[in-house]
C-alpha cells in the first residue's frame, strides 16, 4: 500500500544488470493468456539510450533521472507459439504433452482472425507484467513511474520493435529522492465494488 507514482529520482543512483534482470524475472511471473508470455522489456539505462528515448517521450524527467526506464512491449497474440512456450511446462511434469493442443486450438480460434483481440491481448499482457514489476520494485524500496506520454510510432522505430510488438507503456524505476508526494487517496471501495 506504500506504492506511489514517483516523479523525482536520484539521478546518481543506478541498478545493476542483475537487479534489472530480477525485476523482469518477477514481472514475467505474472499470468498470460494460454501461457503465451507475449511480452518484451527493453531496459533503457545508458545515457545514450536515455537521450534517444527522452525527446520521443515528451522529455519527461524520469526518463533521464531514473536508473532504468523499461519500454514495455506487448506482442500480438499468436497461438503458434503455444507449443514452444508450453514445452518447459510439459518437461517439468506439470502438464501432459497431450494437453498442449487443448490449449493451442482454442487460442487459435480466439485470436487468429481477430486483429483487435490480438492487440487487446498484447496490451493486457504487457500491463499485467508491468504491474508486477511496479510492486516488485516497491518491495525492494524503489520508486516507479508508469507513463503513456510518448510517441508510440517513434519509439517503435527508434528501438527497432518488431511488426508484432506494441509499445504499451514506459516504466521508470529507481531510487526516490525527497519531494515525492504520498500516495494519492483512491475512490472508496464501495464505489467500485459490487457483490452479486
Amino acid at each position: 500500500m506504500s506504492r506511489r507514482a514517483t516523479k523525482y529520482y536520484d539521478p546518481n543512483a543506478s541498478l545493476s544488470d542483475d537487479q534489472i534482470r530480477e525485476l523482469v524475472r518477477i514481472g514475467t511471473s505474472a499470468p498470460t493468456s494460454f501461457h503465451m508470455q507475449n511480452w518484451r522489456f527493453i531496459a533503457v539505462r545508458t545515457p545514450e539510450a536515455k537521450a534517444r528515448l527522452s525527446p520521443i517521450a515528451w522529455n519527461q524527467p524520469p526518463i533521464k533521472d531514473a536508473a532504468v526506464t523499461f519500454i514495455v512491449c506487448g506482442q500480438l497474440a499468436d497461438s503458434s507459439v503455444i507449443p514452444e512456450r508450453l514445452a518447459p511446462v510439459v518437461e517439468a511434469g506439470i502438464m501432459p504433452e497431450t494437453m498442449v493442443p487443448e490449449w493451442e486450438i482454442p487460442a487459435r480460434d480466439l485470436y487468429r482472425n481477430y486483429p483487435q483481440r490480438q492487440r487487446d491481448e498484447a496490451v493486457r499482457t504487457a500491463a499485467i507484467g508491468a504491474t508486477a514489476i511496479i510492486y516488485a520494485a516497491r518491495s525492494l524500496g524503489l520508486g516507479s513511474t508508469p507513463m503513456i506520454g510518448f510517441d508510440a510510432d517513434a519509439v517503435a522505430r527508434e528501438f527497432a520493435l518488431a511488426e508484432n510488438e506494441v509499445p504499451v507503456l514506459l516504466l521508470s524505476i529507481g531510487t526516490e529522492r525527497p519531494g515525492n508526494w504520498a500516495q494519492k487517496p483512491r475512490r472508496p471501495v464501495a464505489d467500485v465494488l459490487d457483490f452479486v
